[in-house]
């Protein structure tokens, strides 16, 4: 054991990865104002409050400008680092982007309120960290690299020490272990960390996920081991799918050696605050109740089984839930063994979703999955399914290089004319500021989206109800700023008063009719937006053709007809939203 007076460092997640993991990234703005001056003074290493989930969340479903949202929480926290959760190469996105995108990204990441970047590559290839680093340290950022810690035949503590090195050597000026799906054991973390002491000069910070139950214990042997910074996050969003309770860490170390110095009576409002809000995203919450011991072997991290399950409720399947956590893995492993970490989390997630709701493996694979094979990625810790790799990509030749080498240098000033193209086409009043280019970067579809419908309320996900028990089997329910009184017990129908609106104006999700009746349909796999219409009505097609490209659950999937034909109809158009079994096109 340690035992040298050693202060430990507390990074707060609530405002990033504790509404990720817990309540699928819902927290608007409005829900955290409030508290930001308080949390301010509390003394936190950081707070952890921007990523590329939150970014996504802002601007698919809540309707918030994310460069606004950094900048107004770091204008109520000015004493302290803000941090984000920077995914490489990939930045934001779910694909890699030019070295002069990622520079352009970080520059105004750190101008709108980003103090620590930490750096992580889905797949712990160091060649993928090695210009988002670059470019933090440029622009006067704390550059935090990160392990993206896992599980397999093929990852060993010498593996990660390796990995460190190569990390330190880039010049990170720290370290994380990112433990995101809670499966790091006490004891296996406090032989890594004192390796890693042994070995490295940089501090070290460690984040573990509570689902496998083991994240406080494996924090405490960190601890001994001599880890410098403990993630955690406020006690009334903790545990389960998300972190270990911040009070609870700060109360451990209470006079010890290694006493955080933090005062546990300011977190009190902070607690209070949140529980407050978690109860008007009740509706997001995921099933856990305590812990999930099939994560061991499944490995999927929280914020991957809250976003499972509430995608398999939007497709009316949540009862096959548990075939989905057991094709994880095998999915898993025909990738490569990589980690389970956005982006690749969301690859694995959704092509075991289809391989289930299919009935059917790798009848349909994702764009995403292809570029997993085709190296668009990087390299995999182990090798791909060969039989996998050939149904994806045939016989072309995989990359090998890093695959940013393959893009232009000059890639941010094309993606900033295609954006003016767009603004002029639309007759969008939108400014072409670099912030609004680098959204359209990382997300092209929901971006342009984004902007024709910003500051239009109606467009975007509407705000929770907010209810409260006002007595015995009464409610209370705001709707639109209208209150009404809601009677409710078990066993019988609810009675609303003060309304003459009706319980059936509650939106259905009916499934369509059936078509089909001309020639063999092609159905959707999943519930999802049209983002491309490929080909048109009398177009012969062949089997590989993409006819239809499909974006559900964050990935693009293309639709193929299961044999050459041609189309003799199309059933929907771009920008249609479907659902799972829906018809899309028919051949003959």
């Amino acid at each position: 054991m340690n035992d040298t007076n050693r202060k430990i460092g507390i990074t707060e997640v609530v405002l990033r990865d504790g509404h990720q993991s817990l309540l699928a990234t819902r927290f608007r703005f409005e829900d955290m104002e409030s508290i930001l001056k308080q949390m301010d003074n509390i003394g936190y290493w950081s707070v952890e409050s921007w990523g590329g989930a939150v970014f996504d969340s802002c601007i698919r479903y809540l309707g918030e400008d994310p460069w606004e949202r950094i900048q107004k929480i770091k204008k109520l926290m000015p004493r302290t680092p803000q941090q984000m959760l920077l995914r490489g190469q990939n930045l934001l996105g779910y694909k890699h982007y030019g070295d002069d995108v990622v520079d352009r990204f970080v520059e105004k990441a750190k101008i709108n309120g980003v103090d620590v970047f930490r750096i992580f590559d889905a797949m712990n290839d160091v060649r993928n960290l090695e210009q988002a680093i670059k470019s933090t340290l440029k622009h006067n950022g704390h550059a935090q690299g990160t392990i993206s810690y896992t599980t397999s035949p093929v990852h060993n503590i010498e593996r990660w020490i390796e990995l460190s090195n190569k990390i330190q050597d880039m010049g990170a000026d720290s370290l994380a272990i990112k433990d995101m799906a809670g499966l790091l054991t006490p004891y296996v973390a406090f032989e890594l960390i004192s390796k890693l002491k042994e070995t490295i000069d940089i501090p070290i910070h460690l984040h573990c996920h509570a689902t496998t139950g083991m994240s406080t214990p494996t924090i405490i042997k960190a601890i001994e081991a001599g880890v410098d910074n403990i993630d955690s996050s406020i006690s009334t969003m903790s545990m389960t799918y998300g972190h270990t309770a911040t009070e609870t860490v700060v109360g451990m170390l209470e006079n010890t050696n290694f006493d955080t110095g933090l005062d546990l009576d300011k977190f009190v409002p902070v607690a209070n605050h949140f529980k407050k809000i978690r109860e008007k995203y009740s509706s997001f919450e995921g099933s856990l109740k305590g812990v999930d011991a099939r994560i061991i072997s499944s490995q999927v991290p929280g914020g991957m089984l809250t976003n499972l399950e509430n995608q398999l409720k939007d497709q009316n399947a949540i009862e096959r839930f548990d075939e989905v956590i057991e094709e994880i893995p095998l999915v898993r492993k025909d990738l490569g063994y990589i980690p389970l970490v956005t982006p690749t989390s969301q690859i694995v997630g959704t092509q075991a979703v289809i391989n289930v709701l299919s009935n059917s493996r790798y009848s349909t694979i994702t764009n995403e999955t292809e570029s997993v094979l085709r190296g668009e990625y990087g390299a995999t810790p182990a090798e791909v399914s060969s039989e996998l790799q050939i149904k994806a990509i045939g016989n072309d030749e995989p990359i090998s290089c890093r695959p940013a080498d393959l893009i232009s240098n000059n890639e941010f000033g094309s993606i900033k004319e295609q954006f003016n193209e767009i603004l002029k086409s639309e007759s969008l009043q939108v400014s072409n500021s670099d912030e609004n280019v680098l959204t359209y970067a990382l997300f092209p579809e929901v971006g342009t989206t984004f902007f024709k419908n910003k500051g239009n309320a109606d467009f975007f996900e509407k705000e929770p109800l907010e209810f409260f028990q006002t007595e015995s089997e009464i409610y209370k329910v705001s709707i639109d700023g209208k209150n009404y009184n809601v009677e409710y017990a078990k066993n019988m129908d609810p009675i609303i008063h003060n309304s003459s609106d009706s319980l059936a104006s509650i939106n259905k999700n009916v499934k369509k009719e059936m078509l089909g009746q001309n020639g063999l349909s092609i159905n959707a796999p999943l519930g999802g937006n049209i983002f491309k219409v490929e080909f048109e009505v009398g177009d012969e097609v062949a089997e590989d053709d993409a006819v239809i490209i499909l974006e559900a659950m964050k990935m693009e999937t293309a639709i193929k007809p299961p044999k050459s034909g041609t189309i003799c109809a199309i059933n929907v158009s771009q920008g249609d939203k479907v659902n799972s079994g829906d018809s899309l096109f028919e051949i003959v």
